[in-house]
């Protein structure tokens, strides 16, 4: 097996002190950039690795960050993950990510299981059953232990720590307004989001929408779940009522209107107009494709990431202030609205 080489060996063969070998590997900016190349491509020929546990120790810090996300199969929060994973990595950072399948046990076991040194500080958005619930002691006890948390998209008002959000509501008062301006005048509000803090924005939104265009919310073309499956049996009849327009929260409530109102024969986008807040492929693959409220997924995780190295990073006595940080979302109109 080829034997790995030490800090020592290599500062003796290029001959150089052992602390330019050690800042160089770490890219210190007070190396020159051929001095860190030579001794980073040398260290690799030798199949030199650090010993991430002596680090460590020394510098009381893991240069993890442990990433809990409650959906992996959602496109949203893989697109976060994407953000967070570059910006750690520009800083010189490692990402341990757990699932947390929208479980609070399986959440409060992750942030337990990496609360132990593995990590320095938590990205996460919360867990579909910790919303509901209302359980957020084990964020608070993570703080407590100076553990910094930075939650993005699903947050919680009880928690004191950064955050960073998209402008739900705003966005829904904008994604509205413009379907009024379509002409639609009955307008459904879908969702299967409705017991997560995001959802009930996004409705506010809508409502909002309507009473500034003097327009009475008709609860005949509303429907609120928080779970696929009631949702999919209320969307059988939906088509019954007369509307010219809908306004999905979700994904999934998003591309199943769709597909029923096709499958009704609805034209889209002359008899029918749709917006969904969703921006996965399956929205770009629609047929027609549907236009969508876009959340900006990388920038969301890039935001995070840099407020917690940040925070991690800040002298002490000088950590700044707890901050949220409003990402804009972006209107993408495609197939399912008509043209203004």
């Amino acid at each position: 097996m080829k034997q790995k080489a030490t800090l020592k060996q290599i500062a003796k063969e290029l001959n150089v002190s052992v602390s330019t070998v050690s800042k160089a590997l770490s890219n210190s900016p007070e190396i020159s950039e051929p001095t860190k190349k030579r001794v980073q491509e040398f260290a690799k020929l030798k199949n030199y690795k650090p010993n991430n546990v002596a680090v460590n120790l020394k510098s009381k810090r893991s240069r993890t960050i442990g990433v809990i996300i409650p959906n992996i199969l959602n496109p949203f929060f893989a697109k976060v993950f994407s953000g967070i994973e570059k910006a750690a990595n520009d800083r010189g950072y490692n990402v341990i990510t757990c699932i947390s399948n929208e479980s609070l046990e399986k959440e409060v076991h992750a942030m337990d299981m990496l609360s132990n040194g593995t990590i320095d500080g938590f990205i996460l958005s919360i867990a579909e059953e910790t919303q509901a619930v209302g359980d957020f002691k084990h964020f608070k006890e993570a703080i407590s232990d100076d553990i910094p948390i930075v939650m993005f998209d699903r947050i919680s008002d009880e928690v004191n720590c950064d955050k960073v959000i998209v402008d739900d509501f705003d966005s829904a008062v904008h994604a509205v307004n413009h379907m009024i301006k379509l002409k639609c005048k009955n307008i459904a509000l879908l969702s299967t989001i409705d017991n997560l803090s995001v959802g009930k924005l996004r409705a506010e939104g809508y409502y909002k929408a309507l009473a500034d265009n003097n327009i009475s919310v008709n609860d005949n073309i509303t429907i609120l779940t928080d779970n696929t499956e009631d949702f999919d049996e209320k969307l059988q009849t939906l088509f019954d009522k007369k509307i010219d327009g809908i306004f999905a929260l979700d994904e999934h409530a998003s591309v199943m209107a769709m597909k029923a109102a096709i499958k009704r024969g609805i034209k889209i986008p002359d008899e029918l107009n749709v917006i969904g807040f969703a921006d996965g492929v399956w929205s770009r693959r629609l047929t027609p494709s549907l236009s969508t409220v876009s959340q900006h997924g990388p920038e969301i995780g890039d935001a995070a990431a840099n407020m917690l190295i940040d925070r991690l990073e800040a002298k002490e006595g000088e950590e700044p202030e707890y901050q949220t940080k409003v990402i804009k979302t972006e209107l993408r109109q495609r197939d399912s609205t008509r043209k203004l």
